[in-house]
């Protein structure tokens, strides 16, 4: 007959068990120290990629921007292959009320009207009188000018991208060279299409450009002969 274990055996095998068990316990607990020491570690990589990612996002957009503006001042630097210039110190700038002869047509600069024609993109259907749009010149706008040889299609293009640039006006004026002619403060061009390169060349650079002896003067609150 087999003999019982005593209770000292009995004691023996509990505190074995209560060993293995805290064991278990302390695998257990070291195990899930380990786990959110990896879930930390990998999130906190997660969180530098991400800003990492996004600081090289906001540097590329800013590198763009710089690009764009150096292409802009790049733009008005540039000579437009064909225009005309007229030295600003010929061109009189004096106010007068009184009718003037200017050797250019459209003019391009000399003395004017003191009011001049509103110049916030309007598209004026019928001619314009010369000595205001001359002072809307002056305040650093571009005048686009068409003659019948100009295509419908073209001048309705024109009108759009007028329509939409502050400090431009357009107008007709039939007793002009060019189909279409675009006139800055001592500038001028002829085109034959509205899509010509040119045309947005010469917009970037004299719409407020370098040439203009008024700089920030209204181009609204004056003469509105729509």
């Amino acid at each position: 007959m087999a003999s019982q274990p005593n209770k000292s055996d009995r004691t023996s095998e509990h505190q074995s068990r209560q060993a293995r068990i805290a064991q278990m316990r302390r695998a257990d607990r070291s195990r899930d120290r380990r786990n959110k020491a990896i879930a930390i570690t990998t999130s906190a990589a997660v969180v530098v990629g991400l800003v990492g990612f996004g600081a090289w996002v906001l540097i590329d957009r800013q590198e763009a921007q710089e690009r764009k503006q150096e292409q802009a001042a790049a733009a008005r630097k540039a000579p437009v292959d064909g225009e005309q210039t007229w030295e600003a110190k010929n061109l009189g700038r004096n106010h007068v009320e009184t009718p003037v002869k200017y050797e250019m047509n459209p003019p391009v600069g000399g003395d004017h009207h003191p009011r001049w024609m509103n110049c916030n993109g309007d598209v004026y259907k019928n001619p314009v009188p010369e000595v205001n749009a001359v002072h809307s010149l002056e305040h650093g706008a571009v005048w686009v000018t068409y003659n019948e040889k100009a295509a419908k299609g073209e001048v309705d293009k024109l009108a759009e991208t007028v329509a939409k640039t502050p400090y431009t006006l357009m107008s007709p004026v039939k007793e002009q060279a060019g189909a279409i002619m675009l006139s800055a403060w001592g500038k001028q061009l002829t085109v034959e299409t509205s899509d010509d390169p040119r045309v947005a060349q010469f917009f970037t650079k004299y719409v407020q450009g370098p040439q203009t002896p008024e700089p920030g003067a209204a181009c609204t609150s004056g003469l509105a002969d729509k």
